[in-house]
């Protein structure tokens, strides 16, 4: 069996909308939004959630959070935008990744990171009575959109909100991310986010010896 085409569903989806319909879009990074939010603001009245309390250290978690700001005051949207900053929950993470420290990047550990964040969508879609919920996250190529979409799906049937289907990495939407970063100067990290990717990603570099590379959240 081919696995499901979430990129085709999300454009049929699309293409059928007679108004545009209320979209919480959790937000992983600026970089990654900014095709995102091209690709969906013709589309949808957006509120951007920033929840990500595997971020760390907490400077790296505001840094992201002002380069959202920036590329709101800055990229020309179709409709607007609201951005719904969080305070950082790092305790969230915490627990979230307690006994699963020693997992590898992409593992168990990040599977529940994921939950983690599309549940704090789910939620907050249903308190602001929105249509729809979903993630900028399956637009990084190191992303199961696959993995993201099931547990989108679960959700939804739990907290009875539509769960969007994407898979925003398909017709050039990570390309489009790299584009849109150099043209609005944006911030690409080169880790994940959280202290285990970063301790990965700087034992990378020193087996490579040194050098810098864009990663994804």
């Amino acid at each position: 069996m081919n696995p499901p085409n979430y990129a085709k569903a999300l454009s049929s989806l699309i293409s059928s909308l007679e108004r545009p319909p209320r979209l919480l879009l959790h937000a992983c990074c600026a970089p990654c939004s900014s095709a995102v939010l091209e690709y969906l603001s013709p589309h949808f009245d957006i509120a951007l959630l920033f929840y990500n309390p595997n971020i760390a250290p907490a400077q790296e978690y505001w840094k992201r959070q002002d380069e959202l700001v920036q590329l709101l005051s800055q990229m020309p949207l179709a409709r607007p935008v609201e951005l719904l900053p969080c305070e950082h929950r790092e305790e969230d993470f915490a627990a979230m990744a307690q006994g699963l420290e020693a997992e590898p990047e992409g593992g168990a550990r990040c599977l529940r990171c994921y939950r983690l964040r599309l549940r704090e969508a789910a939620k907050t879609a249903r308190a602001l009575h929105m249509d729809y919920f979903t993630t900028t996250l399956s637009i990084s190529p190191l992303k199961n959109a696959r993995v993201l979409n099931k547990i989108g799906e679960e959700l939804a049937r739990e907290f009875g909100v539509k769960h969007l289907p994407a898979d925003f990495k398909k017709r050039e939407g990570y390309k489009r991310s790299i584009e849109l970063s150099r043209e609005y100067g944006l911030y690409r990290q080169d880790y994940c986010g959280c202290r285990y990717s970063q301790a990965q990603r700087e034992n990378d570099k020193k087996r490579k010896g040194g050098g810098d590379s864009a990663g994804d959240e």
